[in-house]
């Protein structure tokens, strides 16, 4: 079986070389400079002044999150909980934690937790000031949030948030009480603290570019198939283990992926999208068994009559693209390259090439997953108010409503998806192995696919 990789990088195969690098480049390069000069108080309630975490989903995501929490400058952080459905995950991850942050890992075996519940045992090892770094699948995503903030920790939550609405309605009221908790909550759409995109986003608030009227991002690259089952596990775990093949896990590939372009998007015209269009489909005689498609094409549209086109391309043998473009009245510029690389630069004109370019950002001091955990734990030192909750759960719903609209082959409007109540689990809460799947194959082993007018995920 060749399973998905949902990491960030072609080369996260494994911990050692997962999308944040963490164990290559985490010691080499910090945000420090950022932080120069500045006095941060500690302000947590623990008396050693040390922030603790406990990580929830020990796969690559979750430790390169740990590794850049362990990372940051401003006072002590250690790693004091862990919990996973899976235990030979977490032992890779606690072992190749253990060997790069040494004194900074401290999760005895009493407190590194295995199976649905374990996200609870994790959490009830934290204070009031620590960290909970929910880095499971979408799924589960809401019900660890809901617990985190009645426990009064605050929390680093991976995209995507949800696979669907529903989720993403309890969120958006998880964090309504955290912030009345006054509860520090980050989330994984990390390019937001970029210090490259922020100039950018400068410019374009202060009309440089002129008006906006098209934006487009790119995420195209090879295909990975879901091929025929080779394990006796149970449904749901092998869904789980295989989980960017499957909607209900993790969102599927397309919001995987895309919601970081779509999320930038957003940013850039500084509002949602009011409605999407969207076209797909899979290549002939194709041998995946999973649910998604092998092209995604959105075109959001703004109030303000503006165009932004998403495009989504998982095929063999052909062009890798992986960057957003932004097209103003004045001259056109690139917010975003390759593997989320700080490519940001704007061109004279409309004419994009190396020539042509008259402005390129500052090298960053560091990585945007870097700086979102300096940002982070220096607003817990210092008490200030730290909440993305809501405007990454609209991303979210943005996502959704451009996946649906692509499923179905119509035109989804910000009011259908936004007052969906949707799920595609209703126990999410009560999940175990044994019990029967959201999603089961066929006779031929293979998943359903959606087909336009015979699908609902809204």
């Amino acid at each position: 079986m060749n399973s998905s990789n949902t990491d960030e990088s072609p080369a996260a195969n494994s911990l050692a070389t997962s999308r944040r690098k963490f164990l290559k480049n985490s010691s080499k390069v910090t945000a420090a400079s950022i932080l120069a000069g500045v006095k941060i108080p500690f302000v947590h309630a623990s008396d050693d002044q040390t922030i603790r975490l406990a990580l929830i989903g020990c796969g690559g995501r979750g430790a390169g999150a740990a590794g850049n929490a362990l990372t940051a400058p401003g006072g002590p952080v250690k790693l004091v909980a862990m919990a996973d459905l899976f235990e030979d995950k977490q032992n890779r991850a606690y072992e190749v934690l253990k060997k790069q942050f040494k004194e900074k890992v401290e999760v005895p075996k009493e407190q590194r937790f295995i199976g649905f519940d374990a996200y609870r045992h994790a959490i009830d090892c934290l204070r009031p000031g620590d960290v909970a770094l929910l880095t499971t699948n979408a799924y589960c995503r809401a019900t660890h949030l809901d617990y985190a903030v009645e426990k009064g920790v605050n929390v680093f939550m991976e995209k995507s948030f949800s696979p669907d609405p529903y989720g993403l309605h309890r969120m958006l009221r998880a964090g309504e009480v955290a912030e009345k908790k006054n509860l520090k909550i980050s989330t994984g759409l990390m390019c937001r603290h970029s210090v490259a995109r922020q100039a950018f986003i400068e410019k374009v608030r202060n009309g440089d570019l002129g008006e906006i009227p098209l934006i487009r991002a790119y995420r195209m690259g090879r295909k990975a198939h879901l091929t025929s089952r080779n394990t006796g596990d149970p449904e749901v775990q092998w869904q789980i283990r295989n989980k960017g093949y499957f909607n209900w896990v993790s969102s599927g590939r397309l919001i995987e992926y895309m919601i970081h372009q779509i999320d930038e998007i957003c940013w850039l015209k500084d509002s949602f999208p009011i409605a999407a269009h969207g076209i797909g489909g899979r290549v002939p005689h194709s041998p995946d068994l999973g649910q998604n498609l092998d092209t995604y094409s959105i075109e959001y549209s703004f109030a303000d009559g503006s165009r932004a086109m998403v495009y989504s391309r998982d095929i063999d043998h052909s062009k890798i693209d992986f960057g957003t473009y932004v097209h103003g009245t004045k001259r056109a510029g690139q917010f975003s390259g390759m593997t989320h690389k700080a490519t940001v630069q704007t061109y004279k004109d409309m004419q994009m090439n190396r020539r042509n370019i008259d402005w390129k950002a500052e090298r960053e001091p560091c990585n945007p997953w870097q700086a979102e955990w300096n940002v982070l734990l220096s607003k817990i030192r210092n008490d200030e108010k730290h909440n993305e909750t809501k405007r990454s759960i609209y991303s979210n719903f943005a996502s959704i409503m451009g996946r649906a609209a692509v499923h179905n082959e119509s035109v989804v409007t910000w009011d259908e998806v936004f007052s969906s109540k949707f799920k595609f689990c209703d126990n999410i809460d009560a999940m175990e192995f044994n019990q029967t799947a959201p999603v089961l194959p066929d006779a031929n082993g293979a998943y359903p696919v959606p087909i336009p007018g015979q699908w609902t995920e809204i």
